[in-house]
């Protein structure tokens, strides 16, 4: 444990030196509220936390691979902030007699703070939702009245970290010795210079580039062409790590960290009173010009007898507007209803419509062969047939449902027309194919050689028999009948004749007939095919016409929601500037008028507390 783990934490901002800047501060927000200007109302409260917190807040910036985690961890003398991740998260390090470690977390919308292994708390903070991790350390720095915070490391605009920066007294911006700031670091420190006026610039990783006193005093030149009167402490972080793992004294006086420390502790620790009154005497200063000029622009508008004429006439025109915008939403549900109930029908009416012509095609094509030669080919021609259908049965669907969006947007405003709609549109028909039954198989196939054998044979018996029964009773007379048939017995070669004939009619009558029953069978398995392709396919067209119109009255409602609170906000907005502005201005200048003398007397106080 640390030396200072007897230490308590000191109070290095005294409450009575801060207690004349609490008041100002205090006051000054009255008059942003009368001003109506909370955007300078949030920045005064986060001006007013920073001074009540009797520590101070030291926030360390930079941009990523510079070892700014690294430093954090060489000034409070343990490894409370990632080195080797590329998850970063904003760490605050204050004292405390023991090490503890504290995630908050965002879970659903509420925070939760979740205590961890201070030894190791690497895993739970690569975890989701955490939006900081707090430590407490025993450390020397810490306890005298030092609260260390690590930004996230940034190369743009973050909002993270700038919310940081308005809450320190003091920052360390972090660069690398290996080369001299860029244009952008410059004007980067000259922004950060408008909020914290305390900075200082840590020329970090010296140990690795031999030339770092080159660039310490191209820094300082730098800085001092851009007004920028910081000071520049090379130091190298990782040389402090291995010299407080190996003991070595000399390693460390190298590092330059304990020459930081002692740099921090007299000039920004001990100085901390007149830290915080100079950079809380920078807010007041800017927020008084900001609601000067906000002050100053109404009054002279108060006074203005135009503008309570224009006033007045916005008004009138905020309640006309409100009132266009309600009468233009009110009946954009009835579109909607209206518009997908018909869609659907038109959808599946489409549908029928399509495998009714390829019924017809396919009946046709029946007739015109015996469905068993090609049966198999068919039923493949078939489906490929059903699923462009299908498919171009699910583009209209699609482009329909445009069509319809655009009916409903067109009851709102221009800014308000866009909707992500879902692609109805198949990108694989047999998808929704895939629960229908293939084509039946013909039952009446084509008859062999033996069965038609058979049909020939009980075709000819009855030939054989009536024209050899024919032929024996007229050449059985005496003297026969007809000479040529004397003699013949039942079955002779008129017999036998009549017989292959009528074999080979009862055999041709035999195939057409089973033509028939397989042309009718198969006219029956294309419409079962059919039926099942319109259950199939038009229970997946209304899923998705429902979901389509789901989204659109999602979609819709909160466009209405918010065109209706527009509207209100317009109106009200309108009417709270005719009371302003409009016949009874009179006490309002007087207001704003007084309030533009309290608001001189606060500035001349602010300033009389620097001197």
């Amino acid at each position: 444990m640390s030396a200072a783990a007897g230490l308590k934490a000191a109070t290095v901002k005294h409450p009575d030196a801060m207690a004349p800047l609490i008041r100002i501060l205090d006051e000054l927000r009255e008059t942003t509220r009368f001003a109506g200007r909370d955007d300078l109302g949030s920045r005064l409260s986060m001006v007013r936390a920073r001074v009540s917190d009797p520590r101070v807040r030291l926030v360390v910036v930079g941009e990523p691979k510079n070892g700014m985690s690294t430093l954090v961890n060489s000034l409070v003398g343990a490894s409370v902030s990632a080195t080797d991740s590329d998850l970063s998260v904003p760490v605050i390090v204050e004292y405390g007699p023991e090490p503890t470690a504290t995630l908050v977390r965002s879970v659903d919308g509420r925070t939760e703070r979740q205590p961890v292994d201070p030894l190791d708390p690497g895993p739970a903070i690569s975890g989701f939702g955490v939006i900081r991790a707090e430590f407490t350390q025993p450390s020397s720095l810490l306890a005298d009245g030092v609260v260390v915070m690590d930004a996230p490391g940034t190369r743009g605009a973050d909002n993270t970290t700038w919310s940081m920066v308005a809450a320190a007294d003091a920052v360390l911006y972090v660069t690398n010795a290996a080369t001299e700031l860029t244009v952008d670091q410059i004007a980067y420190l000259q922004r950060i210079q408008q909020i914290c006026p305390t900075v200082i610039c840590v020329l970090n990783k010296i140990d690795q580039f031999s030339h770092w006193s080159h660039t310490q005093q191209r820094n300082r030149e730098l800085l001092d062409a851009a007004g920028l009167g910081f000071a520049v402490a090379p130091v190298s972080a990782e040389l402090h790590r291995q010299a407080g793992l190996s003991g070595n004294y000399q390693r460390d006086i190298e590092s330059g960290v304990p020459q930081l420390i002692d740099h921090l502790r007299d000039y920004v620790v001990a100085r901390a009173d007149s830290v915080a009154l100079e950079a809380a005497v920078q807010d007041i200063r800017l927020v008084s010009d900001h609601l000067a000029l906000t002050l100053r622009n109404e009054v002279e508008s108060l006074r203005d007898p135009r503008r309570r004429d224009e006033i007045t006439d916005q008004l009138v025109r905020a309640r006309d507007g409100a009132d266009q915008l309600r009468q233009r939403t009110a009946n954009w549900q009835v579109t909607l209803v209206d518009g997908s109930t018909e869609l659907m029908a038109d959808i599946e009416h489409d549908l029928r419509h399509r495998l009714r012509s390829l019924v017809r095609d396919a009946e046709a094509e029946i007739m015109k062969t015996d469905p068993a030669r090609r049966w198999k080919e068919f039923g493949t021609d078939l489906d490929a047939r059903i699923c462009e259908a299908v498919e171009e049965n699910f583009v209209m669907a699609h482009y329909r449902s445009v069509e319809l969006c655009e009916q409903v947007a067109s009851k709102f405003l221009a800014d308000n027309r866009a909707a992500p709609l879902p692609d109805l549109r198949l990108d694989n028909p047999g998808e929704v194919l895939e629960a229908v039954q293939p084509l039946e198989p013909l039952e009446s196939t084509k008859a062999g050689v033996t069965q038609q054998f058979l049909t020939s044979l009980r075709g000819s018996y009855g030939g054989i028999l009536m024209v050899g029964l024919a032929t024996s009773l007229l050449g059985s007379g005496n003297p026969p009948i007809v000479e040529a048939f004397s003699g013949l017995g039942l079955v002779n070669w008129y017999s036998g004749a009549a017989g292959v004939l009528l074999g080979i009619n009862v055999l041709w009558d035999d195939r057409k007939n089973r033509t028939s029953r397989r042309r009718a069978e198969a006219k029956v398995a294309v419409a079962r095919l059919m039926d099942d392709v319109i259950f199939q396919v038009s229970k997946e067209s209304r899923n998705r016409l429902r979901a389509m119109q789901r989204v659109l009255r999602d979609h819709f409602t909160e466009i209405a929601a918010d065109v209706a609170k527009q509207a209100d906000e317009a109106l009200r907005l309108a009417e709270a500037a005719y009371q302003k502005y409009g016949e009874n201005s009179g006490p309002r200048i007087a207001d704003v008028d007084e309030q533009l003398g309290k608001l001189r007397g606060l500035r001349e106080q602010a300033d009389s507390l620097t001197v």
